[in-house]
């Protein structure tokens, strides 16, 4: 059964994510939290999944613009990270390759010629007015290497926050999954 609270809030990068100290001085550096339901599993490789698996329709259409504009400029586009992990590779969620996992943690990327990024899908358990409460934690960080890099993420940085926002709202209005 969906969560009733759909409401993605932008917070601080986690203290406890292994992102938060991977680079000195980040180009990029966000996270955003939505509530867990208490019934929704605990694994953060099988949320990452889930939350990749089922975005939005227009994220795909805005990643095939983004492939075509970066192309040009030798950055990896999307149809060649899936390509790397084509054949069913667990390496891999969506077009991102796995780096660690933890219990509560699953650490996500790329590295390119123009930059490196990481991203961290965190189940976090929080005190609130209502007791303790799960929340799952995307965050961000990017280290540009070039101009060529730290333009890009002028570039993508508001698309980016609106496709994390728009995927973590999403995944909650369908209902995560549950043990």
């Amino acid at each position: 059964m969906p969560t009733a609270d759909y409401s993605v809030r932008s917070v601080a990068l986690p203290p406890e994510s292994a992102v938060t100290r991977l680079y000195s001085a980040p180009d990029l550096a966000d996270a955003y939290a939505v509530r867990l339901p208490d019934n929704a599993i605990d694994d953060p490789e099988l949320l990452a999944r889930f939350l990749f698996a089922h975005q939005a329709s227009w994220v795909a259409k805005l990643l095939a613009l983004r492939d075509v504009l970066v192309a040009r400029f030798g950055i990896k586009t999307a149809r060649q990270l899936r390509h790397e992990g084509a054949g069913g590779s667990r390496e891999r969620v969506d077009i991102f390759r796995i780096y660690t996992r933890s219990a509560h943690e699953i650490i996500l990327g790329e590295n390119d010629s123009h930059l490196d990024f990481r991203l961290s899908v965190l189940q976090q358990t929080r005190s609130t007015q209502d007791g303790r409460s799960r929340y799952l934690v995307l965050s961000t960080v990017v280290n540009c290497h070039n101009t060529l890099g730290r333009a890009y993420i002028v570039a993508i940085a508001p698309f980016h926050r609106l496709v994390v926002r728009s995927s973590l709202q999403r995944a909650a209005r369908m209902g995560w999954p549950t043990v």
